[in-house]
């Protein structure tokens, strides 16, 4: 077995103890050494899965004093996402900021009328589903595609395309968790579509990439409030 894929193991072992300990933010968890001890692994896989938990916004590390439960995942997210595979799901999340930010540039600056009018009937349709009871996932999808087919290398639409399932299951997470939280929620993820589109519009590649990656970085945190 590769060291990723122990990983990995490591990082659901984990996520597991906080779920079945009921850990709470601020609670200490076990030992570095401990973990390793615990699941028959060595403590450099076991510090890797850490950093990831950390990148993923679940644990924190604190100088000399261990790690620490952060944020717990979302129950939502677990009607989603099977815990073992809530590392490879997350995961998507650094393929995109690279992928979706410079597709997002790209788009900007080589988008045609057509593409345009696609994205922005993307965009209404995306908030119509938001404002009312529908999914929705779809309609987010169906948006992030457009601005990579507006790039115009079909290689941008082929790597998206490679990553449906992980985004599906996040997107599906993001919408149903974020509507069972304040009518705020909703809103800060509508307006973030409207900040791609709106740099798209004007052609501000930079703007465009920082707005995705803006959003890609409060969808991870929608995951678990």
């Amino acid at each position: 077995m590769t060291g990723e894929r122990l990983a990995d193991r490591a990082y659901t072992a984990i996520v597991r103890i906080i779920d079945e300990d009921d850990l709470a933010p601020g609670d200490r968890l076990p030992s570095e050494a401990r973990l390793a001890e615990m699941f028959g692994m060595s403590r450099t896989i076991v510090r890797e899965a850490l950093v990831r938990l950390a990148a993923d916004g679940i644990t924190e590390a604190r100088r000399g004093a261990g790690s620490y439960v952060k944020r717990r995942p979302s129950e939502r997210l677990g009607a989603h996402v099977p815990l073992d595979g809530l590392a490879a799901t997350l995961g998507t999340y650094e393929v995109r900021f690279v992928v979706e930010a410079e597709a997002a540039r790209l788009a900007a600056q080589r988008r045609s009328h057509h593409d345009l009018e696609v994205i922005e009937k993307r965009l209404a349709a995306l908030r119509g589903a938001l404002l009312s009871s529908a999914p929705a996932h779809e309609e987010d999808w169906q948006l992030h595609r457009a601005i990579s087919e507006a790039t115009g290398n079909d290689a941008f639409v082929a790597i998206f395309d490679q990553l449906q399932e992980g985004v599906m299951r996040i997107l599906r997470a993001g919408v149903d968790i974020s509507r069972a939280r304040p009518p705020h929620v909703i809103e800060a993820m509508m307006e973030e579509h409207d900040a791609i589109v709106d740099a798209i519009r004007t052609q501000d590649g930079d703007g465009a990439a920082l707005a995705m990656r803006w959003h890609l970085s409060q969808g991870r945190k929608r995951l678990m409030p």
